[in-house]
C-alpha cells in the first residue's frame, strides 16, 4: 500500500504490480499480507502529486524489493467501478488503527493501472510495510484468495507474459547472467505451463539471434557438459 499521513496523493489513482520470479521450478509473484487481516494483496500504491506514475511504481517495487532499475511494462488499467465496493480497505484501516477523516479518502474509488515487473529470485530481500505482516513469494499456480480485484490482474499478467515471451519481454531478468539451455528451456515450460520438445525449442530460441553460446559447463562428465549462454542485450 505504501501511503503514508501528511503525503498528498492524486485522487482516483493507483497502481499494483505483478512481481515475477523464477524459483528452480516455479514461477512466483510477490504478495503482501495485511496486519491482522488475514487479506492479501498484490503490492501496491498511490502517485504523490510532484511524482511521474513510472516513479511511483519503480519507488514501490525498490520499497518491497530492496531492489532498484527493476524491469516494469505496463500492461492493463482497471477501473471497475464495483472494484472498491468490497469492504476490505475499511477491515485494513480499522486493523491498522488508521479509521480517522485523514484517511477515508482510501475508500473511495480508485482507477488501478497495473505493471509486471521481471525480477531476479535471489536478489530479492522482501519487505513488508509498514502496515503489512509479511512480503513473500507465492507460487502462481497456488495463491491464497487476493483482494478486490488482484486476481484478475495476476492472470492478465500471466497472459501478457505467455504472449510476450519472444517478441518483447526480457526474460533474461528472471535469470543468472548466463545459464544452460535446459535452464532456459524450463523458464518457458514453468510460463507457459506446458512441456517443450528439447531439440525443437533450442532450433527455435538459437534461429531467433537474441543468444550467445559460451564455454560448456563441466561438471564432471566432459562430453555431457552443456554450453552456456547470455541473452544479446
Amino acid at each position: 500500500m505504501g501511503f503514508l499521513k501528511g503525503v498528498e496523493y492524486l485522487d482516483h489513482l493507483a497502481y499494483d504490480s505483478v512481481i515475477f520470479g523464477f524459483a528452480g521450478d516455479n514461477l512466483k509473484i510477490l504478495l503482501m499480507e495485511y496486519h491482522d487481516t488475514a487479506l492479501f494483496a498484490l503490492p501496491g500504491g498511490f502517485v504523490q502529486v510532484d511524482e511521474d506514475l513510472n516513479e511511483a511504481v519503480s519507488r514501490g517495487l525498490a520499497e518491497r524489493t530492496g531492489i532498484q532499475n527493476v524491469y516494469l511494462e505496463q500492461f492493463y488499467t482497471f477501473g471497475d467501478a464495483k472494484r472498491n465496493l468490497t469492504g476490505e480497505m475499511n477491515k485494513i484501516l480499522n486493523a491498522n488503527n488508521l479509521g480517522d477523516d485523514s484517511l477515508k479518502w482510501i475508500l473511495n474509488r480508485f482507477v488501478s493501472v497495473a505493471y509486471l515487473a521481471l525480477i531476479n529470485y535471489k536478489n530479492v530481500n522482501p519487505r513488508p510495510d509498514e502496515i503489512s505482516d509479511s512480503c513473500t513469494w507465492y507460487d502462481v499456480n497456488n495463491l491464497p484468495p487476493l483482494i478486490q480485484d488482484h486476481s484478475t490482474i495476476v492472470e492478465k499478467a500471466l497472459i501478457t507474459l505467455q504472449s510476450q515471451l519472444d517478441h518483447k519481454l526480457p526474460i533474461y531478468e528472471l535469470l543468472e547472467e548466463q545459464f544452460t539451455m535446459a535452464e532456459l528451456q524450463r523458464v518457458y515450460e514453468v510460463i507457459l505451463n506446458e512441456s517443450l520438445h528439447r531439440g525443437s525449442f533450442q532450433r527455435k530460441m538459437l534461429s531467433l539471434g537474441i543468444l550467445k553460446r559460451h564455454e560448456k559447463q563441466f561438471n564432471g562428465g566432459a562430453n555431457k557438459a552443456p554450453y552456456l549462454y547470455s541473452f544479446l542485450k
